[in-house]
């Protein structure tokens, strides 16, 4: 089964600037190591943007939404920052036709100790694979459909 990884950013791609001491992007993605760590080597990876997902228009969520309905792939993962996820979630839901989409990202960068960033993007691969055509997003070991996903900023999960 063909699957394609759209990245966009978010915190599961920002690393450490020692200059600055700030969390920022670099132009890099950590997907593919995260991949390569996994054996898992048969998604395509297609960087759509590198931005924090508060700083995503509704232009930003166009080109996903364009980017997926041109994709060859059927399946497809969509790391996202968590900011904004619930956002993009629902522009996508009921507007991808008969594809199956499943959002996900980190609550940590990869780049630093303790990430969740390789358990949700796992999760996420095998929810593309196996979940019916719609929208979905994988964080924290749940399957959220579209119209579901929500992040509680009290606990810092998604429920």
């Amino acid at each position: 089964m063909d699957i394609l990884i759209l990245t966009t950013g978010g915190t599961i791609d920002k690393v450490h600037d020692v200059r600055t001491e700030r969390l920022v992007f670099d132009g890099s993605t950590a997907v593919s190591d995260i991949l390569k760590y996994g054996r898992t080597d048969f998604p395509r990876v297609q960087s759509l943007m590198s931005i924090d997902s508060l700083d995503m228009s509704e232009d930003h969520r166009d080109a996903i939404l364009q980017a997926v309905i041109n994709a060859p792939e059927n399946h497809i993962v969509v790391t996202h920052g968590t900011g904004t996820m619930e956002q993009t979630a629902h522009h996508l839901n009921g507007n991808i036709g008969q594809k199956t989409v499943v959002l996900s990202g980190a609550m940590r960068p990869q780049s630093l100790w303790r990430s969740d960033a390789e358990f949700n993007l796992g999760g996420a691969v095998i929810a593309a694979q196996t979940l019916p055509a719609g929208v979905y997003a994988v964080m924290n070991g749940r399957v959220i459909k579209a119209r579901n996903v929500r992040k509680d900023l009290e606990t810092g999960r998604f429920v």
